[in-house]
């Protein structure tokens, strides 16, 4: 949505940034009524941080599918509060989104699944320990069970993504069209699939969305080749 996120209140004449507060009442006084003093600008982006600490805590008493549960509730509620567009400025698909969105599909399948193997476990621990700090287990140590979960989260991150990424990209570049053309293929590919492919595959796509991002956040040439390098092996 576009809006003006500098805000000035009505009632006490108190200023503050609803960029950086995500609030809309006056933070003085409380007050719902105030006027923008700035210009409308695409905003997207949200204030909320993926909080696991509770979920941890209870990491050596809990049920491991309680857990799984939990953390996906978790995961869930943080995703719903993200955007990439910050005052107008696109900004970076995060580790910690991506990982968001594998440890949402991972803690409900794991839930659902009659027995859980120790490899299912570990690789389920590892995600909720390292997702808020941006790490994810590789993408040799997924278990075939998860395979679906990798890929189903690669596209939901990139097509969340690409959504904000979209209205930032007001030029036209064919480096950037191509790249933006495989990325929309393999997503669609990907999501036929169910998400079961080799989760290289998967890890290939949002690095790939990640460099064209960072390109046009910065304008950095070696980012947009390195798109275009993982296009090329690709096709290879």
């Amino acid at each position: 949505m576009d809006i003006r996120g500098n805000r000035k209140c009505t009632a006490c004449g108190a200023r503050w940034s609803y960029y950086e507060t995500g609030e809309i009442a006056c933070p003085e006084c409380g007050s719902l009524k105030s006027v923008g003093v700035d210009e409308r600008k695409p905003h997207t982006a949200g204030t909320a941080e993926l909080d696991l600490t509770g979920v941890m805590a209870d990491i050596e008493t809990a049920p491991t599918r309680e857990l799984a549960e939990r953390a996906a509730e978790e995961a869930a509620s943080y995703i719903r509060t993200v955007g990439f567009i910050d005052a107008g400025s696109l900004q970076p698909l995060s580790e910690t989104y991506v990982g968001a969105c594998e440890l949402r599909r991972v803690g409900r399948t794991l839930g659902r699944l009659l027995e859980i193997s120790t490899d299912e476990e570990l690789y389920f621990l590892s995600l909720l320990r390292g997702v808020a700090e941006g790490e994810r287990p590789p993408a040799a140590e997924v278990p075939d069970a998860f395979r679906p979960e990798r890929g189903l989260a690669a596209t939901a991150a990139v097509d969340a993504y690409l959504t904000d990424l979209r209205r930032s990209y007001d030029e036209r570049e064919q480096a950037v069209d191509e790249v933006l053309s495989w990325i929309t293929t393999q997503r669609k590919r990907i999501d036929a699939l169910d998400g079961d492919v080799d989760p290289v595959e998967a890890d290939r796509l949002v690095r790939t969305v990640q460099d064209l991002g960072t390109y046009l956040r910065t304008d950095d040439e070696s980012a947009l080749a390195r798109a275009m390098d993982s296009i090329d092996a690709e096709v290879r």
